[in-house]
């Protein structure tokens, strides 16, 4: 029998703040969180200069030299973000951490920049100067979820999502999909990214990075005629995914219920999207739902301000879904914070659903006529009853991913 999955907590560090009061006051403030990165004006040949840096925030005494030993900061920004996730759902200490039950799964693009410099300094410079015991930890891939595993003394299965934007996404798609076969009874899923200018240089190569660099506040632009592409952010973001009965039993709170995910690749190109696989990976969402499209209250858009990114992935909302479902994009606010995205934004959309009330996508003020005609929420935001949403991400290597969320009753 498939079991059910809910979300019992969440853990987030944000650019838009670190607690959902928090982050809806900015979100109805209607300003975004860009800003210029003065210490990026070094890097000849870089055009962008705009970062999204997660708020400060501070960390308890438990996270010292010993236990940060092996942590750059995308695996601090994760590890907090988890503690503030299990507070959230009531788990600090509990013997179910360790009792091989509970699992992780989680992603980021890749490990810390730093560490990963001083390997670039051997190979340009010929010397082992800057590289310890624990450079390797703090720049491979996996950095996230390993150290979320140490410090909590985890010991279920570990599921690393390092594929780029849907990071995240996969990291709670497979969390849910785990649960949902009984192999562990919950999971720690979602993703972090550390903001770097080496983050800015892979898009700025590929000229897809805004240079609104005299005008922050105006980017980035999501499915805007005026829009001229990305702007890089960071964060993290941790849901607690459990089973429903083992939920129940302990009396947790239950945010909302997944129902649904999908995810596919274009098998095409690697940074060229498809809209056909784009809107399959949302199709196998609502099949695996047992949903109808027309289920669908809201859509978060992955909405990055590309070129072709936006159209297509309108293309295919409108394909699978039609034209009247309510759409809008976080990375208007805060960024792309790339291998967190997809669970602060998830988070963020089943916050709304719960409050009654969807974020617009800022800056969008002319929707590009080559976009698919969609109902863009656009103004002050839209006051909405729904029951179901949607979250969408989709990264480079043509990786798709579809997220639908109920709400859980009586869960506001």
């Amino acid at each position: 029998m498939t079991k059910r999955v809910v979300v019992t907590g969440v853990g987030a560090l944000s650019p838009l703040g670190h607690d959902w009061s928090t982050v809806r006051t900015q979100l109805r403030s209607l300003r975004n969180s860009v800003q210029v990165m003065p210490e990026w004006l070094i890097y000849e040949g870089l055009n962008t200069r705009l970062g999204s840096m997660a708020k400060p925030f501070e960390l308890p005494d438990t996270y010292n030299r010993k236990t940060m030993r092996s942590m750059g900061r995308v695996a601090v920004l994760a590890v907090r973000a988890t503690e503030l996730a299990l507070e959230d759902a009531g788990l600090v200490g509990d013997p179910l951490l360790g009792s091989g039950r509970l699992g992780i799964a989680y992603g980021s693009s890749i490990g810390s920049p730093g560490a990963i410099g001083a390997f670039g300094k051997m190979i340009t410079g010929n010397t082992t100067e800057g590289i310890t015991a624990n450079t390797y930890i703090k720049s491979m891939a996996h950095t996230a979820a390993v150290n979320i595993g140490v410090f909590f003394g985890i010991t279920g299965r570990v599921i690393t999502t390092s594929s780029a934007c849907t990071s995240s996404s996969q990291g709670i798609g497979y969390a849910y999909e785990t649960i949902q076969a009984g192999k562990q009874v919950a999971m720690l899923a979602g993703g972090a990214e550390e903001l770097h200018a080496i983050d800015a240089a892979v898009f700025d190569t590929l000229f897809a990075t805004s240079v609104r660099n005299d005008a922050p506040e105006q980017t980035p632009r999501p499915f805007d005629a005026a829009r001229d592409g990305l702007v890089l952010g960071e964060g993290a973001c941790t849901l607690v995914l459990e089973e429903l009965s083992h939920a129940q039993a302990r009396g947790a709170k239950i945010l909302a219920e997944v129902i649904g995910y999908g995810t596919n690749s274009d098998g095409k190109h690697v940074t060229h999207p498809n809209a056909d696989t784009m809107g399959l990976a949302m199709q196998l969402a609502l099949d695996d739902a047992g949903l109808p499209a027309s289920a669908i209250g809201y859509v978060n858009a992955h909405g990055t301000a590309t070129d072709q990114g936006d159209i297509m992935e309108s293309e295919a909302t409108r394909k699978v879904l039609g034209e009247q479902v309510p759409i809008s994009s976080l990375k208007s606010y805060m960024g792309h914070t790339l291998g967190a995205c997809g669970s602060l934004e998830a988070w963020m959309t089943i916050e709304m659903m719960r409050d009654g009330w969807f974020a617009p996508t800022i800056n969008l003020v002319d929707v590009d006529p080559r976009c698919a005609p969609l109902d863009y929420v656009t103004g002050t935001g839209r006051d909405l009853q729904t029951d179901v949403v949607m979250s969408n991400n989709f990264a480079f290597g043509g990786l798709n991913t579809s997220l639908i969320f109920r709400r859980w009753p009586n869960s506001r």
